[in-house]
């Protein structure tokens, strides 16, 4: 199939192989440095076409460029020898086709989510002149929640390889654009066909212009509207407007990733009839933008093929952040339950170390509180004063209405509670 024997394919040691397309076999692999990738092995058919191996040469200079939170950038390249090979980062995640599958449709945060993470990457992609051509569920991987783009840029490449020879169209049906299944170049409008027919799919579990032969999806695509029943009210209309006939009535990916900004993050699967903020931003069409080369990047070498996380990173400091709020919360609540069984125990035969007790635990929600007020953290204010209260309400009536072996019982029951919620933290 065009694997090298040995398990060695120049300084990457072969893991174990990840899928097979018509274009090569793809391989988990080590790097020099012990860092995981994907080597994408050429087949031997695509090996010996000297013309697909030269426009692929020039189209890897390009796609090395390409840096984005939501891309498996391109990371070394070797198209001389016997088995030419592309390198990418390896995302370990599921292809969205699969998830698909297995847990349906996509809905509220997480369709957002996957929206604009994939209007990021097309945009990134589009800024480096690079066009994906081949867009689909199966070419996006899910991990962690947040969507990246894979095979970005080999399409083009892979339309003049021998695999191809006979003048088919490369792409899957149902995801290539109409001007493109009629003959004509893909641009950067293909891309955003794409990108609103794998949302439609995963939006509503069906494909927007349905299923069966290729050729009957073809003739639906150029023929037909899109099928868009299912798809959020906040989604439909771009996506209509992204699946027109017309490439230059489609937005840019610029403008796709702008609009869904409008968006508020608390969508609902059910969103509320009315007009969608998506129709508020003003269009930029694709034919008002050409795609230009970046530069003052090139001689990157592979210790530097980490992107940018920026708004990952913040999202995961905040979930971190809420949850340290959480443990401080029951911390609150679970020391004033032990302190007020504590003082209760000890009021009827040492009330000087009840009131002690009482004291400290009173001293610590105030000083907790202090740091709230220079935080600004109202909730935290009122969590430790309303923990003062209940202290001191708790000590009262337990004090007086239990025997203090009932209390020592409840204080070892507490005890172990809040050994719990400590190996929780």
């Amino acid at each position: 199939m065009g694997s090298p024997n040995g398990g060695q394919l120049g300084p990457y040691r072969l893991l174990s192989q990840l899928g097979a397309g018509g274009f090569g076999e793809v391989h988990l692999a080590l790097d020099t440095e012990g860092r995981t990738v994907a080597v994408k092995v050429l087949h031997p058919h695509v090996a010996a076409d000297s013309l697909a191996l030269t426009r692929l040469a020039r189209e890897v200079e390009t796609m090395r460029r390409v840096r984005g939170p939501h891309i498996a950038e391109v990371l070394d390249a070797s198209l001389n020898g016997q088995h030419p090979y592309i390198v990418t980062r390896y995302v370990q995640g599921r292809p969205l086709s699969s998830v698909l599958v297995t847990e349906g449709p996509v809905g509220g945060e997480d369709l957002l989510r996957l929206a604009r993470g994939l209007a990021e990457a097309l945009e990134s992609i589009h800024r480096a002149g690079v066009v994906h051509r081949d867009l689909k569920p199966a070419n996006v991987i899910l991990a962690d929640h947040e969507p990246f783009v894979i095979d970005f840029g080999i399409a083009c490449a892979q339309d003049v390889a021998s695999v191809t020879a006979s003048g088919a169209v490369v792409g899957t049906p149902g995801y290539l654009s109409p001007e493109v299944l009629e003959g004509a170049e893909a641009g950067p409008e293909a891309d955003v066909f794409a990108w609103a027919a794998t949302l439609a799919f995963a939006a509503s579990g069906r494909q927007p212009y349905g299923s069966g032969p290729p050729a009957a999806v073809a003739y639906r695509v150029v023929h037909h509207e899109p099928d868009l029943s299912g798809v959020p009210a906040w989604l439909s209309p771009l996506l209509r407007e992204c699946l027109q006939d017309d490439p230059g009535i489609r937005p840019v990916a610029a403008e796709l990733v702008a609009r869904l900004d409008s968006v508020a993050p608390s969508i609902a699967d059910d969103a509320p009839a009315g007009p969608s903020p998506l129709l508020a931003a003003p269009v930029r069409r694709a034919r008002d933008v050409v795609p230009t080369a970046m530069t003052g990047l090139s001689g990157e070498t592979t210790r530097e093929w980490k992107p940018r996380r920026v708004n990952r990173q913040r999202s995961v400091e905040e979930a971190r952040a809420r949850h340290r709020e959480r443990i401080r919360r029951r911390w609150v609540i679970g020391t004033g339950v032990f302190a007020g069984l504590v003082a209760a125990t000890a009021s009827q035969y040492f009330p000087e170390v009840s009131l002690l007790i009482l004291v400290l635990y009173g001293v610590g929600v105030l000083i907790d509180a202090g740091f709230g007020l220079l935080a600004k953290s109202r909730t935290r204010v009122l969590v430790d004063l309303a923990g003062g209260a209940g202290v001191i309400a708790l000590w009262a009536v337990l004090s007086s209405v239990f025997s203090t072996l009932t209390l020592l019982l409840a204080v070892g029951g507490v005890l172990f509670l809040l050994t719990i919620i400590a190996l929780a933290s």
